[in-house]
């Protein structure tokens, strides 16, 4: 038997799997991880560090445009009796981003980036401006 999958494409099944793929990168650096049960959670999960700390993580699926990681620093409520839109701070520690582009993974603490979108750069800028710039390379995971 022979099995063929195609990935759906919808946000909510390229967030599942950039959130499992985050999980199992985690894990495999030797991180213990604490997964809330439910949907609806300002975190989507805990680490805990060598100090026994715990961090709340958001995961975030990232995209590459002009030279830059991109990613979303809030979550719609559209679905919900209030909606609107709503960003993370003071509700998480870090963003966890996975860009399936350049499969890498990022960790960014939340009070380093917009309250709309986050941009982690990968290459120079054309007039190798460096004042503000957040280079991808630092926030490697």
């Amino acid at each position: 038997m022979k099995l063929k999958a195609t990935p759906k494409q919808d946000n909510k099944s390229v967030g599942e799997r950039s959130e499992a793929i985050i999980l199992a990168r985690f894990i495999e650096l030797g991180f213990h991880v604490f997964c809330p049960w439910g949907e609806n959670h300002r975190a989507d999960m805990l680490i805990e560090d060598e100090d026994e700390n715990l961090h709340r993580i958001q995961c975030k699926t990232g995209r590459v445009y002009r030279e830059c990681v991109r990613f979303n620093t809030v979550s719609s409520y559209a679905h919900h009796r209030k909606g609107g839109k709503r960003n993370y701070r003071g509700q998480i520690d870090y963003f966890a981003v996975y860009v399936p582009k350049i499969l890498k993974y990022y960790l960014v603490p939340v009070d380093l980036v917009g309250m709309k979108e986050g941009v982690l750069r990968l290459e120079p800028t054309k007039n190798n401006q460096e004042k503000y710039v957040r280079w991808a390379k630092d926030y490697e995971l």
